[in-house]
């Protein structure tokens, strides 16, 4: 017999964690991933934002070796989140670390993992916006197919 115990907490993290991730996957991929840019200095360009916490994110540039800057750790950049096409809350990051990335079709990106600036007033509306998506993550179900809903 086994001397392994479960544990359920882990486990449900853990579950909750996966689930925090693929929700972000599609935010940011069908909603905000085309939305959201970068503005430094005057020269705006959109990013994938792939990972977000309530201490800061993980997003993605096309990358040429030849012809892109990296930006350098320490940088302080805003971004803009865009939730209509013509509204965004700005988000204060400063730059931590690049790393380049080559995705499973061969195309290069730099992948930058910054800290957000929790001081400024526009936090406030991110974490909540943060904050939902780990709730989202926590207490949604998944739709099996297995219920009809039935409108009158």
């Amino acid at each position: 017999m086994s001397n392994d115990v479960i544990n359920f907490q882990e486990k449900r993290k853990q579950s909750i964690e996966k689930k925090r991730r693929t929700f972000e996957r599609v935010m940011f991929e069908n909603f905000l991933g085309c939305y959201s840019v970068i503005d430094n200095n005057g020269s705006i360009y959109s990013i994938d934002i792939i990972d977000i916490s309530e201490t800061g994110l993980l997003f993605q540039v096309p990358w040429n070796e030849n012809n892109d800057k990296k930006f350098e750790k320490g940088k302080d950049l805003t971004l803009r989140l865009y939730f209509t096409k013509e509204s965004y809350l700005p988000a204060f990051v400063n730059v931590k670390y690049g790393t380049e990335f080559v995705d499973d079709r061969g195309n290069s990106f730099m992948r930058y993992g910054c800290e957000f600036d929790s001081e400024n007033q526009t936090f406030e509306a991110l974490e909540a916006f943060i904050n939902f998506i780990y709730k989202f993550a926590e207490h949604s179900s998944v739709d099996k197919g297995d219920n009809r809903v039935y409108f009158l």
